[in-house]
């Protein structure tokens, strides 16, 4: 299966268990792949044969900015239903979501959750 992946897309939210972090938000970072059929896209070069991947990017932001979630499960959960619900050319997708600075006294790189989820 073909895939469009956009990654790195980074956004501010207002998502975890601990009130400080619903109050005062913090950084996340969301990759995508998107499993589909690009062979009309590659051959006829018009974009309304395809995903466009800036409007992916957009609900993503707007899922992560203005809502909010106890938990990043949740959080990605809701952008998997979200994309598959908007774009119909999407036959299954993974969802990558890092919380980048968890509010822990100890010093790691992060937490990530990885959800692949299909039509199927």
């Amino acid at each position: 299966m073909d895939k469009m992946i956009l990654r790195g897309m980074e956004y501010y939210g207002y998502h975890g268990v601990f009130a400080e972090e619903r109050k005062l938000g913090q950084r996340f970072i969301v990759d995508l792949e998107l499993e589909m059929d690009l062979r009309a896209a590659g051959s006829s070069d018009d974009l309304t044969t395809t995903v466009n991947y800036a409007e992916v990017h957009e609900l993503v932001q707007g899922i992560v900015q203005h809502k909010s979630f106890k938990l990043i499960e949740a959080l990605a959960e809701h952008i998997a239903s979200s994309v598959l619900d908007t774009y119909t050319m999407v036959d299954a997708l993974t969802v990558r979501l890092t919380k980048p600075h968890p509010p822990f006294d100890v010093h790691f790189d992060g937490v990530t959750v990885e959800l692949y989820r299909s039509r199927k």
